[in-house]
């Protein structure tokens, strides 16, 4: 079953290092060139997800101004499952970029 957006990002933010929730939050919106932002809610309730499915773990946990502040770590099930979904995706994707170049749909065949 492919991986929902949110999910994906937040695996992909945290293979680059553990991280807390603004930080995942942060690095989705930049990956994304703005274009995914997460709201809090749907954060942590896609991290409890992953932590559930033994995708994540947390690495740590600290109070920070009165607040508890848990950093997230990729598991080797995590890393597993983004690079299935990494492949999935580009599969999907040289396959449509492929049928735009044939249809001459295109003027000039953008797509590489």
């Amino acid at each position: 079953m492919p991986l929902k957006e949110s999910a994906f990002h937040i695996l992909s933010a945290l293979a680059a290092e553990p991280t807390h929730g603004y930080g995942i939050m942060k690095d989705v919106e930049q990956q994304s060139d703005g274009a995914v932002r997460l709201r809090p809610g749907t954060l942590y309730a896609v991290l409890a997800e992953l932590v559930e499915d033994g995708l994540i773990e947390i690495a740590a946990e600290e109070v920070v101004q009165s607040r508890l502040r848990r950093t997230y770590r990729l598991t080797a099930a995590g890393a597993q499952r983004l690079a299935g979904e990494v492949e999935r995706r580009r599969t999907a994707a040289n396959t449509a970029g492929r049928r735009l170049r044939n249809s001459g749909l295109l003027a000039g065949g953008g797509v590489a």
